[in-house]
């Protein structure tokens, strides 16, 4: 359950990095954050599946690119279901997701590299094993 916390605070932080980076991104507040990360959560994990696998064909065509927009829409999604979290133009509905992963994947390794989250319970961490006690 801390675990999923952590994620969902380092994925708030993450999109108000893309509120500040991109244009066309607009979140009102850090609760607004908070509830965009959920919100993005559950269309990744319940509505991107779905228009994966309904656009393979175009992204076997566009040798993979296609996902670009797939993120993009579930990004756009995912807006419209949290008032203070708006997402308007191409450019943005591309682009969020891209800055997105790359603020996501640089926090995580933050927090990683300061040894928060490594015990946390799901994290995978077995320090008497790294230790090699037995």
């Amino acid at each position: 359950m801390l675990g999923f916390f952590l994620t969902t605070l380092i994925s708030a932080l993450s999109l108000l990095v893309v509120d500040l980076a991109v244009p066309g991104v607009s979140i009102a507040t850090f609760p607004v954050a908070l509830l965009a990360a959920i919100s993005i959560g559950l269309v990744n994990s319940l509505i991107k599946p779905v228009l994966s696998v309904l656009s393979l064909p175009i992204n076997i065509l566009t040798l993979g690119s296609f996902s670009l927009v797939v993120n993009g829409v579930c990004f756009w999604l995912a807006s419209l279901l949290v008032p203070g979290f708006t997402v308007h133009g191409l450019l943005a509905i591309i682009l969020s997701p891209i800055v997105l992963s790359f603020a996501s994947t640089l926090l995580n390794n933050y927090f990683a590299e300061k040894g928060i989250g490594q015990s946390l319970p799901g994290t995978h961490s077995n320090t008497a094993l790294e230790a090699g006690e037995q």
